[in-house]
């Protein structure tokens, strides 16, 4: 009795409920255009987000992509200048090796590899891979397949200072090709780019463009190294000489490699100049 109360008591939600039910489903079945529309609506609207939404998805990958190319591009760059610092160093081996068998120079040339350098002020200086034990001494000249690099100053069983063409106290007797007029070549100690030869007559016609070399007559190195071409002539004031400003050949910034002449001072040619010095 108590369960048939309960739902007696309940008679009038559960009839509500079933109104709102029917009244539910004839909406619907009503208005069923109007639920088209509705989602027809919804429709464009989604439409019209994707558009945005899609485009930043593409922005956001092209910026993934462009980033990776980047990347890519970098590392391009690192293998084409590896390749190319290669594709140098064949050169300049071959052209070393065509030296070697030229009949250029009358001494041996004992290759070396330059591992040191200290170019950075007046007293300039590189290092070579080879020493006593190679044959190297102080004084032999170094070279490459374009011309003179400098001087061994130094040497220790493995290894060589040389003091190169750009040192403050750098001096070679050097003559203008072709001609007989020489002088003495020194740096000014201003531009790594020049060199200068002094002490030429003027009466000596010289002109741009023409190749300074070691002359051979200091007893110190051997003649007809290229050293480098001329570009300007000054007359020194006061004195019927001229001072050549010449680039040299030899760029000691990239130079990696060449060749020691084994080639020594006359001792009997010093001997003599000793004398005569003491003489006065």
């Amino acid at each position: 009795m108590r369960l048939f109360a309960n739902i007696g008591d309940a008679r009038d939600h559960i009839l509500t409920a079933v109104l709102l039910l029917a009244s539910v489903g004839l909406m619907v079945a009503r208005q069923d255009g109007g639920l088209h529309r509705l989602r027809s609506a919804s429709v464009v609207v989604i439409s019209m987000l994707e558009q945005p939404l899609s485009a930043i998805r593409i922005y956001r990958q092209a910026l993934l992509t462009n980033r990776d190319l980047r990347r890519q591009n970098i590392l391009l760059q690192d293998e084409v200048s590896r390749l190319r610092s290669a594709e140098e160093q064949v050169r300049e081996l071959r052209r070393l090796l065509e030296l070697r068998e030229s009949a250029a120079f009358d001494h041996e040339l004992i290759p070396v590899d330059i591992v040191g350098k200290n170019l950075t002020g007046l007293h300039n200086s590189l290092t070579l891979n080879r020493g006593q034990k190679d044959g190297l001494k102080p004084g032999m000249a170094v070279i490459n397949s374009k011309g003179l690099i400098g001087r061994v100053i130094l040497v220790s069983p493995n290894h060589a200072q040389v003091m190169p063409l750009t040192n403050a106290l750098f001096r070679v007797s050097a003559m203008v090709q072709g001609t007989r007029a020489y002088g003495i070549v020194s740096w000014d100690g201003e531009s790594a780019d020049e060199l200068v030869l002094s002490y030429v007559p003027r009466a000596v016609v010289v002109t741009e463009g023409m190749v300074v070399e070691t002359s051979g007559y200091s007893n110190q190195l051997p003649g007809n190294i290229p050293i480098g071409e001329i570009l300007r002539i000054i007359p020194e004031p006061g004195r019927e000489t001229q001072r050549m400003y010449f680039r040299p050949f030899v760029n000691l910034g990239t130079v990696a490699e060449g060749f020691v002449v084994a080639h020594m001072p006359s001792a009997e040619i010093d001997s003599l100049h000793i004398r005569y010095e003491s003489l006065f």
